[in-house]
């Protein structure tokens, strides 16, 4: 492409929140020319990440992200956010990677930029027409950040900027373990106290014995909390997050949730009411374990059959707080659509189901986080139980997982203010 009037790139807003979507435009260029939009990101592994589209500019010279045809590339048709969503391991990376944010303090960066012609390699070693920096943040400004290590409670807090008081929530991760803060961030930056809790695999805290206690304790810590409103408090959880999440629910005589909302759990009772008494319940099925023709591991047949037996699940009945279940029919590490089912079962038939709501989403796998995360069909992870480095399977088709993230966090986000917020309560601005 020659022209003697360079193209314009903007990307509007530059600085937002990860949830935020933001506008691509390529202007001032020859109508009807072949381009390819590509972002690019050097994770914080030294691990570059990359996703493009090919477009056709218009009569005007315009290509418009968010409203035109992609032909080609990491997504193809209509995809305002396809640029992140997804967002994939340039050739000749590691196998098995997964992008995780791991200092929120610092923002994602991405380097949006235009090539001339539909271009599907290379990048690295080409000249752009134009390049935008663009900031993804997962924690607005004014929300502070303070480390936890209290009653023998680690994790991290966040408060929203402001006087408060707000919301809290207890946000809890899987069993890949260690301290993940990015949820927390950004649901402080929705207006939420936050408290990222560390409690599994996590170094030199010993927490495969841990008594459910602990989490108990975790929850209060948030609840008396001087920045959080009184009786305003509840239960984030992701995989085992979520089976502690619904134990905690149904069978804490001491804590009492205002709500839940749980990803990609199920609610077996954990023998021993221990951390290491939920993975033995797993494990202890092993064998079903199976492999794919990439020898990915598949884990969803270790939860199957549901077992009748009711003192083998967590008496959901005893639920008395809303709950809100997000799964995905594509899950490949549990059975997690049919064991959602079980519990509406369960719920109806000691009459609280009207405290249940369940989001199912088709062709989506397991790893379900906020909006434009890039897609993991699979990644790597270390088996607690043994340490052996396998990769999972986790499911879902780019496409379809990515809607899900993004509509399931609406929806996450509108029922969190149904349940714990009030009117004035407003997420913070970047």
């Amino acid at each position: 492409m020659s022209q003697a009037v360079p193209p314009i790139l903007s990307v509007q807003p530059v600085r937002a929140l990860v949830d935020e979507p933001f506008k691509v435009v390529v202007e001032n260029l020859p109508p009807g020319s072949p381009v390819t939009v590509h972002s690019l990101h050097h994770s914080e592994d030294k691990d570059h990440w990359e996703a493009f589209g090919h477009y056709i500019s218009d009569h005007a010279g315009t290509v418009c992200v968010a409203e035109d045809f992609s032909f080609g590339g990491t997504y193809t048709g209509k995809e305002p956010m396809g640029l992140l969503s997804s967002m994939r391991p340039v050739p000749g990376s590691r196998k098995g990677l997964r992008l995780r944010k791991m200092d929120v303090c610092t923002p994602l960066l991405v380097n949006i930029s235009v090539y001339s012609g539909h271009v599907a390699e290379g990048f690295m070693e080409q000249a752009p027409l134009a390049s935008v920096l663009t900031e993804r943040w997962y924690m607005a400004p004014g929300v502070r950040r303070i480390d936890i290590r209290e009653k023998g409670v680690r994790g991290t807090l966040f408060i929203p900027p402001g006087p408060g008081p707000f919301p809290g929530l207890l946000d809890m991760w899987g069993g890949g373990g260690g301290l993940l803060e990015y949820r927390s961030a950004l649901l402080a930056s929705h207006g939420y106290v936050s408290l990222a809790l560390q409690y599994f695999a996590s170094g030199e805290l010993q927490t495969a014995e841990l008594q459910l206690q602990y989490f108990e304790t975790a929850f209060n810590i948030i609840k008396d909390h001087p920045q959080v409103m009184p009786g305003k408090v509840g239960i984030f959880g992701l995989s085992l997050g979520s089976i502690v999440a619904i134990y905690l629910a149904a069978s804490s005589t001491v804590i009492k949730p205002r709500c839940c909302v749980c990803i990609s759990g199920n609610h077996l009772y954990p023998p021993g009411e221990t951390i290491n008494g939920v993975h033995q319940g797993i494990f202890k099925n092993a064998y079903k374990i199976r492999a794919d023709e990439n020898n990915q591991q598949i884990w969803r047949d270790v939860g199957l059959p549901i077992p009748s037996d009711v003192s083998l699940k967590v008496d959901v009945g005893k639920i008395n707080c809303p709950m809100l279940l997000v799964n995905g029919h594509d899950d490949q590490n549990w059975a997690t659509v049919e064991y959602s089912e079980d519990i509406a079962q369960m719920m109806h038939t000691s009459g609280n189901e009207h405290l249940l709501t369940r989001l199912n989403y088709p062709d989506t796998g397991h790893l379900i986080e906020p909006p434009f995360s890039p897609h993991f069909r699979a990644s790597r992870f270390i088996v607690d139980n043994t340490k052996e480095r396998v990769i999972l399977l986790w499911g879902g088709q780019t496409k379809p997982h990515s809607d899900a993230q993004e509509d399931s966090w609406k929806k996450i986000l509108s029922f969190l203010r149904q349940h714990l917020c009030y009117s004035s309560t407003l997420k913070a601005k970047m």
